[in-house]
């Protein structure tokens, strides 16, 4: 049976059932070296842009204050949000083309984000089918 605890702070409420899980049993959701590759790549997909996002502040005010060119404030806000919404992609881009095989994959690695997107969709419908299946 499920043991009672209390619960964390922020947590559901009803949520404060443990389940037992036999010594040395330990469930992921996601091993470990996909979840390192995803971080790398979220961190490249991620950064590259957003600091391409900053640099258009800083390359705009090098240029206006020397008098090089008349850029209009908007030209630098369009610029600099480009990049930054290009970074909000890259967290979608760097999780759904890490590779789940113990070798890396390629560069991009955009051959597995059919797989990877077929994956989220079934552990999708796999907890709303356990959410179903908990309210009878």
């Amino acid at each position: 049976m499920a043991e009672q605890r209390s619960p964390l702070p922020f947590e559901p409420k009803g949520s404060g059932k443990v389940a037992k899980e036999p010594a040395g049993a330990k469930q992921e959701a996601i091993p470990r070296y996909v979840a390192d590759r995803m971080a790398r790549r979220v961190a490249v997909f991620t950064g590259l842009p957003s600091l391409a996002g900053m640099g258009v502040f800083v390359a705009s005010y090098f240029v206006v204050t020397r008098d090089i060119a008349e850029i209009p404030p908007g030209a630098t806000l369009v610029g600099s949000g480009f990049f930054f919404v290009l970074g909000l992609v890259g967290l979608s881009v760097g999780v759904l083309t890490a590779s789940w095989d113990k070798e890396p994959g390629t560069l991009l690695g955009f051959e597995n984000f059919k797989p990877n997107v077929q994956r989220m969709r079934e552990s999708i419908r796999a907890q709303k089918q356990t959410k179903a299946n908990s309210k009878d």
